[in-house]
């Protein structure tokens, strides 16, 4: 088994509904977006995916992330705009744009400290 991983970022704003803490005013945070893409096999060049590719094609997904308030995009109404909510959106919707290769995983960074992993 082969395990690409490539890295890309956002810098947006969010506020928590329903919290109690501090997080429920708007901040911003400059999260680290890792992806993780597994695959069995190997294409006729000996790789998985091109990193090139995969990276422009994150990039241009997360570029609809960033720098903006992650609240008013129309899954963050319904959902609140956890880190959690974040990696999972970030699995699902990033899937359809690479399939036919699978996502293992999306860690999403909201600070040097603390992560979130999502995966099924």
């Amino acid at each position: 088994m082969f395990e690409l991983h490539v890295k890309g970022h956002i810098s947006s704003a969010h506020f928590l509904r329903e919290y109690a803490g501090k997080c429920k005013n708007l901040h911003g945070h400059n999260w680290k977006v890792e992806l993780f893409i597994v695959s069995d096999k190997l294409d006729a060049l000996g790789m998985v995916a091109d990193f090139g590719v995969i990276k422009e094609k994150l990039n241009k997904f997360l570029s609809g992330l960033d720098h903006v308030c992650l609240n008013e995009l129309p899954y963050f109404k319904t959902n609140n705009p956890t880190t959690e909510n974040i990696a999972k959106y970030i699995f699902h919707e990033f899937s359809s744009e690479i399939a036919p290769l699978k996502i293992d995983r999306v860690q999403v960074w909201e600070s040097e400290q603390n992560s979130v992993i999502y995966y099924e």
